[in-house]
């Protein structure tokens, strides 16, 4: 079989999207259409609605998504994570992590054909409005061709401009699951000098989706992200990914009327699956970095085999294995391995956010501040104590010195301990232990955190004291 593919191995050296001369080359792939792209559009409804809604959902009070980045403050799922859950945090990234990694060696990349935002937006937003106001392939071509006559200007002036709006929109929606949807109401309502900051990156949004939707396209996938890279590494030969039935298929030549082939495989070389690929691309030369799994390939082949009395299936969502051996294997040792680490992971992650406590504490000794003998015969040192509430509630606080009764704690200030909901407040307070308690330079103290009569912390800190001399 390898003779079949040495004539287009020149596909190797370059992009679909670039010339021998290094200048860019406009897709311009043909309208979509068949089972697989039906099914696309009611996925992509169903994801676009989701990501559009996600903002405004709420569960318990708490956002259903937020990566607030600039006050350290995430939600996930109802849950509120701070810089205390940093740890919980970079876990769950380890595991998606995995998990897109299991995931792609199993199903390829189908992530981008089909779920990808950069992907749902490009082809079933963007262009579709351009089919719409410019056609199909064939009429963009000539449209770009066309002296800037009324025709055009009218064209491009309204595209143009119905891609801006939208690209503003998307812009509010990434905000809002930056900041917050509250956040994003007030940017929005009150003048750009009260929130120049917002303003400023809302802006920059606008201008950034605009520019990759209607003019960098398909790059974003090419040239930038970094998950097709990765196949290259992930994708074994039991992976499924759109694939060309080459057996079936080679060799290819041209359908001529009244005339069998049984020299000639099923492709008839019609060039269509070149045609509405929207990288540019041939499925026929193997899977590629480029192929992001969309199927528009399918739809098209599928529609040109039922035209001639084929089967369908001669591109199709398959392995190499399959395809080669007749058989498929899903669960290699590679699959084996990657999901008992998954499980490993999923283990952890719910141990931690199920023992994650609601109201955390971290104490650290003011710096540059020895210990301070006091008047009444005690021993203080100073602290900084930054009191964390991860609910909805407000909450009334006191500390306590778990293994030091006869030691005080004293605020600095209202004595007091009131954090608002989902904020935090940072308070000094002195410890003070008897003389005849402090063991040492270093003394471990446990502070517990009280809410009423219920404890939900515990602190450990080192209290400074004299170094005591042996006798």
């Amino acid at each position: 079989m390898e003779d079949l593919y040495q004539y287009d191995e020149e596909y190797r050296d370059t992009i679909a999207t670039v010339d021998e001369h290094g200048k860019r080359i406009w897709i311009y792939p043909k309208k979509p259409k068949g089972r697989y792209h039906r099914a696309r559009i009611l996925v992509s409804i169903i994801f676009l609605s989701i990501l559009f809604a996600g903002p405004f959902i709420t569960i318990k009070g708490e956002p259903f998504l937020l990566l607030n980045i600039f006050e350290r403050k995430f939600a996930i799922l109802g849950k509120v994570f701070w810089p205390q859950d940093f740890f919980i945090l970079a876990l769950l990234l380890i595991t998606l992590f995995v998990f897109i990694i299991l995931f792609t060696v199993v199903f390829g990349r189908v992530w981008c054909g089909w779920a990808c935002p950069q992907t749902l937006f490009m082809e079933m937003v963007f262009r579709k409005i351009e089919y719409l106001i410019d056609g199909d392939a064939n009429q963009q071509r000539k449209l770009k061709k066309m002296p800037w006559n009324g025709e055009k200007i009218r064209k491009r002036g309204i595209k143009h401009l119905i891609f801006a709006v939208i690209a503003i929109l998307i812009a509010h929606v990434a905000m809002a699951y930056l900041i917050g949807v509250d956040q994003v109401k007030e940017i929005v309502t009150e003048s750009p000098t009260e929130h120049l900051a917002g303003f400023i990156g809302l802006v920059a949004f606008s201008g950034i989706f605009y520019s990759v939707f209607a003019f960098f396209r398909e790059q974003a996938c090419i040239a930038v992200c970094p998950y097709g890279r990765l196949q290259g590494v992930l994708l074994v030969k039991n992976s499924i990914a759109v694939m060309y039935d080459w057996i079936r298929g080679e060799p290819r030549g041209k359908l001529k009327k009244k005339e069998i082939q049984e020299d000639k495989g099923d492709c008839i070389d019609c060039k269509l699956c070149v045609h509405v690929c929207p990288t540019g691309i041939d499925i026929r030369n193997g899977t590629q970095l480029e192929c992001v799994n969309c199927t528009a390939c399918i739809d098209a082949c599928d529609d040109v085999m039922l035209k001639i009395g084929k089967p369908s299936g001669l591109i199709r969502p398959t392995s190499h294995s399959a395809i080669e051996e007749g058989r498929t294997k899903f669960f290699t040792a590679r699959v084996a391995g990657y999901t008992g680490v998954l499980t490993i992971l999923i283990a952890l992650l719910i141990v931690f956010v199920s023992g994650r406590a609601d109201v955390e504490a971290t104490v650290l000794r003011v710096p540059g501040m020895l210990y301070q003998e006091t008047e009444d015969g005690y021993i203080q040192n100073l602290y900084n104590i930054q009191f964390v509430n991860k609910t909805s509630e407000p909450k009334l606080l006191t500390l306590k010195l778990e293994n030091m009764p006869e030691g005080k704690i004293e605020r600095v200030g209202s004595p007091t301990i009131e954090v608002p909901a989902k904020g935090k407040t940072d308070a000094v307070f002195f410890v003070k232990i008897l003389p005849e308690k402090v063991k040492g330079i270093k003394t471990r103290l446990i502070l517990g955190l009280y809410d009423s009569d219920l404890i939900i912390d515990e602190i450990k800190t080192n209290f400074l004291g004299p170094i005591k001399l042996s006798k």
